[in-house]
């Protein structure tokens, strides 16, 4: 479910990854992530773990190796296991998203301290967020 990052004050960004079945910040997980026209239809997509909303919900950050130079609600965060054509990809800043530990489809790979980093710098300053 896609929820408005201005309406999450307070929110944690930490990095603690785990390969033990459920999804942790840092984790690159795939989920049913809804198209932006909110019409019902969606697609099993990657997404970046960023914090924990509560015991059994996260809030991740949407992936897309769709280029996207330039733009300020992306950033790219390179190659990784998550993509099996081996394309750059991109978090998209702007989309936040509430899953559910039974929705995750599958743990993809774990983003590297570095590259998550840039992305919880870039989610701090533009929100506000803590980082823990």
């Amino acid at each position: 479910m896609q929820v408005d990052p201005d309406r999450v004050p307070g929110l944690q960004v930490d990095y603690s990854p785990s390969k033990d079945g459920m999804p942790d910040s840092g984790e690159v997980i795939w989920t049913w992530v809804p198209y932006q026209e909110n019409d019902g239809r969606g697609k099993d997509r990657p997404v970046l773990v960023i914090g924990r909303q509560s015991a059994d919900r996260v809030y991740v950050v949407r992936m897309t190796s769709k280029p996207h130079e330039h733009d300020r609600d992306y950033l790219s965060i390179g190659r990784g296991d998550w993509d099996s054509q081996g394309r750059e990809s991109w978090v998209d800043i702007e989309q936040l998203y509430s899953v559910h530990a039974r929705g995750m489809r599958r743990e993809a790979a774990v983003l590297d301290r570095g590259r998550y980093d840039r992305v919880s710098e870039a989610l701090v300053h533009r929100y506000g967020w803590a980082v823990r």
